[in-house]
């Protein structure tokens, strides 16, 4: 993370000139980005590929949400915004609820019934968010689309572009890091939009890496409850970048998940989120010999705990 002699430089800040930002906003942040890329030499031994770990969990809020709700909420303020609205799984309400709290703002969470792990609800009502119960994710992404139509609220799903480009800057400490693009990006597929923010960010660098975006087999039961969403907002997108990156998403079924989760934890100390081991799982089982890897490990094992009974 860069100090300056005011402080942190926040992500917004430290990447502007790449990001489409009214040029008076006020920058909203809480130190988000500039997080780990750990190298993974036991992973790297069982894959027989140069593995490093992308480790998003190190973000304020425990996960990769926070690059593009800076940018969001930088930008809703800018604009006048009183209120933020956004149907979630967990990760995305923690996020939106702490930067709209930063920014003043009022955030209203609709969340599925019974996909979403106690700890992100609780981040979520400890910063003030107001928190309601939907059937299911699809149901409340609609009436968040509704409230955005009503011109009440503003959506900070990543159906809003400025989440896009936020999370876009992964792609940039990357490059940045490892000297290049890797060979190979892997990662969790849920709703679509983080593949999609990287394929704009390493576009925008020249050359994709192969993305390998794993998908629960089980997408409406998964036990990895971030990435349980039936109908992904950015399929479209997704499936361009892959086949422009020439990539796969392979579906992975919950015990390879779980395993991979294990294994990352025993093996190189990182504690995740079941959802956010998916990318190592598929990994593991078709790994990509002698490729320079970089693994997306997205979210905090702390968003759920009870996962670990």
């Amino acid at each position: 993370m860069t100090l300056t002699s005011e402080g942190v430089t926040s992500l917004a800040e430290r990447y502007r000139d790449r990001l489409p930002l009214a040029a008076d906003a006020k920058i909203v942040s809480l130190g988000e980005g500039s997080t780990p890329l750990l190298p993974a030499p036991r992973l790297s031994e069982r894959t027989s590929a140069k593995v490093w770990l992308k480790w998003e969990g190190a973000n304020p809020t425990g996960s990769f949400k926070d690059r593009g709700m800076t940018v969001a909420v930088t930008q809703a303020l800018a604009e006048g915004a009183r209120s933020v609205v956004c149907a979630s799984t967990g990760n995305t309400a923690a996020s939106a609820a702490a930067y709209a709290a930063r920014a003043g703002l009022e955030a209203v969470i609709l969340q599925p019934e019974g996909a979403v792990a106690r700890a992100k609800l609780a981040q979520a009502r400890a910063v003030g968010a107001k928190v309601q119960t939907r059937a299911s994710f699809e149901d409340a992404l609609a009436e968040a689309k509704e409230l955005e139509a009503a011109g009440t609220h503003v959506l900070v799903n990543s159906l809003n572009p400025l989440r896009l480009q936020g999370q876009k800057t992964a792609a940039f400490e990357i490059a940045e890091e490892l000297g290049g693009v890797p060979d190979v990006l892997a990662l969790p597929y849920g709703g679509g939009g983080n593949l999609c923010a990287y394929a704009i960010g390493f576009g925008e660098l020249g050359p994709l890496p192969r993305f390998v975006a794993a998908q629960a087999e089980n997408r409406a039961g998964t036990a990895a409850s971030a990435i349980r969403i039936v109908e992904p907002a950015h399929e479209a997108g997704a499936q361009r970048a892959l086949a422009d990156s020439g990539g796969a998403a392979p579906s992975i079924p919950d015990e390879a998940i779980l395993n991979a989760w294990r294994l990352l934890a025993r093996e190189e100390g990182l504690f995740c989120e079941p959802s956010s081991a998916a990318g190592l799982a598929a990994l593991l089982a078709d790994p990509p010999r002698g490729a320079r890897v970089v693994c997306v490990i997205t979210g905090h094992g702390l968003k759920d705990p009870d996962a670990v009974a």
